[in-house]
Formats: structure tokens, sequence, C-alpha cells
């Protein structure tokens, strides 16, 4: 099976699409960004990887007549997860019981008490690494980090553990295991994955039986293009190398061909796009250096409010009335925040008023990239925010085209520019090695 692959290396999140000849999209993947580009680049590869072949295995079940194809492979999917996520608590834990015994106010006794809190987070690896809720993040090192800093501070107030001392072991293990890893394909969670779900034997078989079907035809990454925040930092030649801009451009045309305006609200910066009728860029703005109305800006306000980042939304759509707020700088928003609740303003007022801010300043982009022409299409992580779309078709009075994968779409541009360079004969750029064992390029 060819496929081209883009990678968008945000300052916030990393993504990557996987594209067929006939530009399906075949394999989503996602991964926080950490200081190491490189391994978050790796990451969302072998993630999208994963999901494609996870995606090709549902019809070799379908093909197999396997009862319920969906319902099995979500099953497996869910083992899967539980399986990988372990192997890196397995790993992180290790790490973590290494410093505490090696700190100053550590030793055997406190390591010992750290120990516990992992083991529980082992013994519940179902709930806490199962199929997440809406409402939760999807990466380890947030699901991780939520559960044992909230477990070492009920630890601390029982004075039973040193609260600096587990959590300085925590946030630097963490760096370094997600820095220093290198995620593994399914091939090495399948067995068991498959013994985790319980399957009766004839569906496990037949499972197996799927897996070595598709071996026959590896997957084969025949392009690479990369683009995002980070994209110089992509193991790619100059060629294979595109501006966020014109990968957001053309990944919303390809979903929505009547698109003509696009808005991007990424971590780092916001963009007006306008594109012609082939997805091709005509015109744009960005917003200055500052990183004001963006995901940064929304992650610092969530931090000031002890909420995670996915949290602004919802609760920003409950309130009655926006408190108006004058400054979108990062810092003095905070200021300004903190000012507004002291005086009693209702939280989620304060929320939809930041949301309305970010609007206005994203507005302002829009006018002077030439407005809005005939279709608007939001993309970025910001997209994902419900208060943001809300506040937007509000104040533009038009209907947005928003996908669930908004998110994916500078990934996906940049995948679709890997596969005309494929078709056109043009040299690609390599696919790393290591960590699928399934893959040719």
């Amino acid at each position: 099976m060819d496929v081209s692959l883009g990678i968008d290396l945000g300052s916030t999140t990393s993504k990557a699409v996987l594209v067929d000849a006939h530009q399906k999209v075949v394999g989503y993947g996602l991964t926080n960004t950490r200081s190491n580009y490189d391994v978050a680049a790796e990451i969302a590869k072998v993630e999208a990887l994963a999901d494609a072949e996870l995606s090709r295995l549902s019809g070799q079940l379908a093909a197999q007549k396997v009862a319920e194809p969906a319902k099995v492979l979500k099953r497996l999917n869910r083992a899967l997860r539980v399986e990988q996520s372990l192997e890196r608590l397995e790993q992180l834990s290790s790490r973590v019981l290494e410093l505490v015994r090696t700190a100053p106010d550590g030793g055997d006794e406190v390591a010992a008490k750290v120990a516990r809190l992992f083991n529980a987070m082992k013994d519940q690896s179902e709930a806490v690494f199962g199929p997440l809720a809406d409402d939760r993040s999807r990466f380890f090192r947030d699901t991780v980090g939520g559960n044992f800093l909230t477990a070492a501070e009920q630890a601390s107030a029982k004075r039973q553990l040193s609260y600096e001392v587990a959590v300085g072991a925590y946030d630097r293990a963490i760096v370094e295991i997600e820095n220093g890893e290198h995620a593994a394909g399914l091939e090495t969670f399948l067995p068991k994955a498959l013994k985790r779900a319980g399957f009766e034997a004839p569906v496990a078989q037949q499972i197996e039986r799927a897996w070595e079907a598709l071996a026959k035809d590896p997957i084969q990454v025949k392009g690479m293009v990369g683009t995002g925040y980070g994209r110089q930092r992509l193991p790619f030649p100059k060629e294979s190398i595109r501006s966020e801009i014109l990968c957001h451009g053309l990944g919303a045309h390809a979903l929505f061909p009547d698109t003509r305006t696009v808005l991007d609200i990424g971590g780092q910066d916001t963009k007006a796009i306008q594109v012609d009728d082939h997805g091709v860029v005509t015109s744009f703005q960005m917003n200055d250096r500052c990183a004001a109305g963006c995901g940064r800006y929304l992650g610092y306000i969530a931090d000031e409010m002890n909420l995670g980042i996915h949290e602004l939304g919802p609760l920003a759509l409950t309130a009655t009335r926006p408190v108006k707020i004058s400054s979108t700088c990062t810092v003095f928003a905070g200021v300004e925040l903190r000012a507004r609740l002291a005086l009693g303003e209702k939280r989620e007022n304060v929320l939809l008023g930041l949301h309305r801010a970010i609007v206005l300043r994203a507005m302002s982009l829009l006018a002077r990239s030439g407005g809005v022409a005939e279709q608007l299409t939001f993309t970025g992580g910001v997209a994902r925010n419900p208060a943001m779309v809300s506040v937007l078709n509000e104040q533009m009075q038009l209907t947005m085209n928003v996908s669930e994968e908004s998110h994916y779409m500078g990934a996906l541009g940049a995948a679709l520019f890997a596969l005309d360079r494929a078709l056109a004969g043009e040299v690609a750029a390599p696919a790393p090695a290591q960590g699928t064992g399934r893959v040719t390029a």
C-alpha cells in the first residue's frame, strides 16, 4: 500500500496525516510537541501509521466475515492503548524512583511511598488509559501527570510523602522519558492486547490471520513533506518543506472545495488566508510575534484559572454575558483576569469576554487579508474550542466549515503536497525507519 505522509510540527502539538494515491486520508497521528522536535515528528508519524494499520485491519476483519468488526476493532484498540501506556508508565516509574532514591530528601523509604502511587495507576490501567472521555486529554503526559500530581498532593496532605520530592522527580523524569522514547509499532503490543481484550479463541485467531495478511502488503511511504512552527527541524530536504500557510490553504480546500478564506488559529500564531478555486494561496495576513489570541494564550489563561485547556470553551458557553477584556497581551490579560475575578465577576463571564477578544483580533486579520469570500474554513487546534466557534459565528453572522480534524489541516495539506511530488516522480524525503517494524520507504 503506497501512501504519502505530511507532518505538521507545531509549537504545542505535532500532527501527521497519511493519504493514499486517491487523496483519501488513511491515517492520523497526534502527539504533544516536546523540546526534542525530532522525537515529536517520529511519534506523530508512528501514530499515523498505527491508525492506518488499524483501518486496514478493520477491512480484513470484515472480509473474513468477523461478527461486528467495528466493535471488535474498538475493543482491540482499547487494549492496545492500555498496553502502550503501561509500557511507558513502567519506564516513567522506574526513572522517578531512581531519582527519588538519590534525592537529598529522598531515599528508599520515600521511593517505596512513591512506588505505591504508580502501582495504583497500574492497577487502574483500564480506567486511566482506556478510551478517554471527551473532556480529558488524550496525551500520556497529561493523563499520567494529572493522576500522579493529585495522588501526590493527597499523600502529602496526610503527611505520608514530601510533595516537593515526588513532583521534582516526576518533572525531570517525564522530560527524559518523552525526549528519549521512540514509539513501537502495533505488532509489539498485539499479543498482550489480544490477551487483555479477552477475545474468544476463534476471534483472536481471526485477528491474527488478518494481521498476517496485512504483512504481505506493508505500507510504503513514497513521499513526505513537512510544515509547521518547527518545520526547519524536520530531517527533510529543503524541497520537502512547505509553509504552514500553503499547507493550511490546500488542506482546507481539499476538505471543503468551496473554501475561499481560511482562518488558522494555532498554538503560536493566527493566520488569515485567501485561496483560489484550486486551493492556491492568493494573499494572507499573520498576527505579530506576540502569541496573544493563540493556543498558548488560552493555555496561559487555563493555568491562571486552574483549568484544563479543554474546559475553557464549554465553561465560557455557560456565561450569561461577556466581561469586556481590554488586553489580548498574554501577560496583561492574566493581570486583568485576576482583577476581574477579584471584583466578583463570574469566571465563565470573564472567559466569554476573553474568547470575544480573541475573535475580534482574528476578525481584524481577516479584514486585512481581504475579508471573507464565499466560505470560511476554521482550522488549527483552537478550532476545536466550541466557544471560539460560537463567538466567531455570532460576530460574523455566517456558517463556517469546522471539521473534527481541523487541527490536522496543515498536515493534510503537507501530505497532499507530498502526493503531488510522488505522482510527478520527484525524489521524496525518506521516511525515518525506526519505530514501525512494518513500514518501508
